[in-house]
């Protein structure tokens, strides 16, 4: 239901807009930002700069996963001592797989972070300049849109005004 509401206030907006005889134009800001050379060497660094972390953590998981197979194969077959040993090698060394898995993905979503607060006021100066080069009255969100001419989606311009800067 709401979601209906939403696509009717979306569609009297427009119709409303169109009204006004304004050009409306939709935008994947995501999609632009993403697709921009400036994310492309991004992507780079961040590969680079995580690339021992996750060699390391590759090694940590096949470092449990050996010694969840030793547990498995070594049961009815070791003494419970052992067993209990085995267990807590196990737990000990999963445990740190998925501390270092958690961090590593925290460090990755601040300097995805950054990158997107870095590409803001850019991607803001490109909006704007398209916005008073092609008369723009109306940006939708094109996932908001169910549909949008291909004519309409200025995504690739702002793609390659980002580049260009």
């Amino acid at each position: 239901m709401k979601r209906l509401t939403t696509l009717l206030a979306t569609a009297a907006l427009l119709l409303s807009a169109q009204a006004h005889a304004g050009k409306i134009v939709a935008l994947d800001v995501q999609r632009a930002l993403l697709s921009s050379d400036a994310a492309g060497e991004f992507r780079k660094q961040l590969q680079q700069e995580f690339s021992d972390d996750e060699k390391q953590l590759v090694d940590l998981e096949k470092q449990a996963r050996a010694l969840q197979e030793k547990l498995q194969k070594s049961a009815g077959l070791s003494s419970d001592e052992e067993m209990k040993q085995l267990q807590l090698q196990f737990q000990k060394a999963f445990g740190e797989y998925q501390k270092r898995g958690q961090e590593l993905q925290q460090q990755r979503a601040q300097r995805e972070q950054t990158f997107v607060g870095e590409m803001k006021p850019r991607l803001d100066e490109v909006i704007q300049a398209l916005i008073k080069e092609q008369d723009i009255d109306l940006i939708v969100n094109k996932q908001a849109a169910i549909y949008v001419e291909p004519a309409l989606d200025i995504t690739q311009s702002v793609v390659e005004q980002l580049n260009k800067q």
